[in-house]
């Protein structure tokens, strides 16, 4: 499909069991929030679909324990979950509930339609049964000992601590989460979707033909198809969820991972009541899911089996699943309230949403897990979005309100300098879709803070503040330029930083849609950002060691390696020898037959000069990019496989061994030596 119609982007339903927190932002909802409006500034049709998810077991073990019924529970976590989502200007077009009547009759027509067809087959198995609260045990339900680690508080379909996948009858001493007593076998019917069969007529070709998924994506689903696939049972022996449409059939419901993504047809359905089939039946419709990597199998292989089998529906055309995002070097965990909730975040940061954006963005999870600190926080809000993005529109803006009243001056951009600056932005822009074409949203956003860099360069070397004495005309020139450049920044910036944006548009008295023209009134400026304290960093550093402290789990401690002795002692002048400069790689690639071996393009600030670096088992080319570092630039150079390395950068390695850059705490000048 190469220009589609249409495009039906969902993100994954979040479980309305607790809040949001910044791993599911970083995760999901971001990037598709990104890519939904970037669709949208290209003109193109989009259904932006999401909900949440609100049956399952967790729900009523919530709500047994709070002596509440699960509907309650649902209903206070869907006025949570949305509150946040719309707070950070996630931009669905439906936010809707599994809940909902017209979901229930959805997903009752859909299992309906597949029972009709034949499609499932009966079986009549034993499963765990707790005698004491007279009810059959979904795997939730069950409790033992892990049989691949030994945790003695695995659930009955997965083990939390080693990540393993489980069957109830795989746990040793299996207990009921219920009344605590062991429970008993007893005979019970459910229909299975037969994923074998499936496999073998559908999916097998299915994956195979997407080359173009993302490979962490598409390695998962290999692997799972490479271990054969099995019927999962599509009803649960439950009171809560979407009863199964069968007469006579009672106390079972659709198994959650069957009606959770029949919920995008749903709110399709909820938000498009005479339409919704174009957005899901139109050859011409791309559909896209953002979603974190534990649920790849569902989307990929699960859900799409059981559109196939339906017939009628398009297949997804990318799943941009991402790994997960870490906190603190420890991973987010919500049972031990190790997370950064996105609610509690805008009580803390008010109106710093788009701040959070970036950082999330700018650490996405992409390709491998990836870690928020609240020190990175700070440097890339006080050195990125401060001194750099800030930096520029309120030089601009002030000079433009001191010499000019505000009045933007009218411009034909003849001169070659200003000419050359605006083509450069125009090659920013168009690697921006590029790069969000392809879903490498933090490599988009890297080249967005171009612009600003671009507009930061250009403004010290025209000196406006020094040619305001001889030549006025030439300032407004330079001025009126620099506003263009603000102006083309706001709009690539709309998809990111969509608060940003909005003030941006309205200092420059403009809309995305108009040209910056000579002769309208700028609007008074403010800040755009304001830098991140030290004692606020604190206080969250703080907050999560209060949190760890409370449920008694402490935080990660440092293990230190045994570290090397310091060498015989040198003279100045030998280290005087040695010039060491700040330099910012601008491209890296691996080495052909040489597993550890990079090769980095580094822009020194006097020159680009190649070095071949051994750390290609530690980073992946793409994600180190626009990286300052530390070179030594007068090493005498040397060939590695052919390439001649011009240099060495420093580095070491952190308390797990894994290689790290030595790099500036703050943005630095390259060329900058150090000393």
């Amino acid at each position: 499909m190469t220009d589609p119609k249409r495009y039906t982007v969902t993100a994954a339903l979040p479980y309305a069991n607790g809040p949001v927190h910044i791993g599911h932002l970083a995760g999901a909802y971001l990037p598709a929030d990104i890519y939904a409006r970037w669709l949208r500034g290209k003109g193109k049709d989009v259904a932006f679909i999401c909900g949440t998810d609100e049956h399952g077991v967790p729900i009523t073990i919530k709500a047994r324990k709070e002596g509440i019924s699960p509907q309650e529970v649902v209903d206070r976590y869907y006025s949570i979950i949305s509150s946040s989502f719309k707070d950070f200007g996630i931009s669905f077009d439906i936010f809707s509930r599994t809940t909902k009547p017209i979901h229930h009759q959805t997903s009752s027509e859909f299992f309906k339609t597949l029972y009709d067809k034949g499609v499932f087959t009966e079986e009549e198995t034993e499963q765990y049964y707790d005698e004491q609260e007279n009810q059959f045990l979904a795997d939730r339900y069950i409790t033992g000992t892990c049989p691949k680690c030994n945790n003695d508080r695995a659930y009955g379909d997965q083990c939390e601590k080693c990540g393993s996948t489980l069957s109830p009858d795989e746990l040793i001493n299996p207990v009921s989460a219920l009344s605590g007593n062991v429970p008993v076998k007893r005979k019970t019917k459910n229909w299975y979707l037969p994923l074998d069969r499936i496999q073998r007529e559908f999916l097998n070709d299915f994956i195979n033909h997407k080359t173009n998924w993302k490979s962490n994506v598409i390695g998962q689903c290999k692997s799972w198809l490479k271990d054969g696939l099995l019927p999962r049972a599509m009803t649960r022996d439950l009171d809560w969820g979407v009863k199964v449409p069968l007469d006579g059939i009672e106390n079972k419901v659709l198994y959650v991972w069957f009606d959770a993504p029949i919920g995008y047809i749903s709110a399709t359905k909820e938000l498009y009541p005479n339409d919704w089939e174009k957005y899901w039946k139109d050859k011409e419709t791309s559909l896209v899911h953002f979603i974190g990597k534990d649920n790849i199998v569902f989307h990929c292989i699960i859900f799409p089996a059981m559109l196939h089998v339906h017939g009628g529906y398009i297949m997804p055309t990318h799943v941009p699943a991402n790994e997960f995002l870490n906190l603190e070097g420890d991973k987010i965990s919500t049972s031990r309230n190790h997370a950064i909730w996105l609610n509690e975040y805008l009580e803390d940061f008010p109106n710093r949403q788009d701040e959070l954006r970036y950082v999330l963005n700018g650490i996405a999870p992409e390709t491998k897990d990836s870690d928020f600190t609240w020190k990175d926080y700070q440097a890339r809000v006080n050195n990125e979005l401060c001194s750099i993005l800030g930096n520029f529109v309120n030089r601009v803006l002030v000079l433009s309100h001191k010499y000019f009243a505000g009045k933007v001056q009218s411009y034909d951009f003849s001169n070659p300098k200003d000419l050359e600056i605006l083509i450069e932005v125009k090659g920013y822009q168009k690697n921006i879709d590029k790069l969000v074409s392809e879903f490498k949203f933090r490599e988009a956003q890297f080249e967005l803070m171009a612009i600003a860099r671009a507009g930061n360069k250009y403004i010290t070397d025209q000196e406006p503040w020094h040619l305001i004495k001889t030549d006025e005309k030439r300032v407004g020139e330079i001025l009126h330029t620099c506003l263009v450049l603000t102006h083309a920044f706001a709009v690539s910036a709309m998809p990111f930083l969509p608060f940003t944006s909005e003030k941006l548009f309205h200092f420059l008295n403009t809309r995305a849609d108009t040209t910056l023209k000579g002769g309208i009134y700028l609007n008074q400026p403010t800040l755009l950002f304001n830098k991140i304290e030290d004692i606020q960093v604190e206080a969250q550093l703080e907050k999560l060691r209060i949190q760890a402290n409370v449920n008694q789990i402490p935080l990660p401690k440092e293990t230190l390696k045994a570290l090397e002795p310091i060498k015989h002692n040198i003279n100045f002048d030998d280290f005087a020898k040695m010039d060491i400069r700040i330099s910012t790689i601008t491209a890296a690639e691996k080495v052909e037959k040489a597993d550890k071996l990079l090769k980095l393009t580094l822009d020194t600030g006097l020159d680009l000069r190649t070095v071949v670096s051994g750390i290609a088992l530690d980073f992946i080319p793409e994600d180190i990019v626009g990286k300052q570092v530390c070179l030594l630039a007068n090493l005498e150079p040397r060939k590695l496989r052919g390439i001649e390395s011009q240099g060495m950068i420093l580095m070491t390695e952190d308390t797990d061994g894994k290689l790290v850059f030595v790099s500036p705490s703050t943005l630095a000048a390259n060329g900058a030596t150090v000393r």
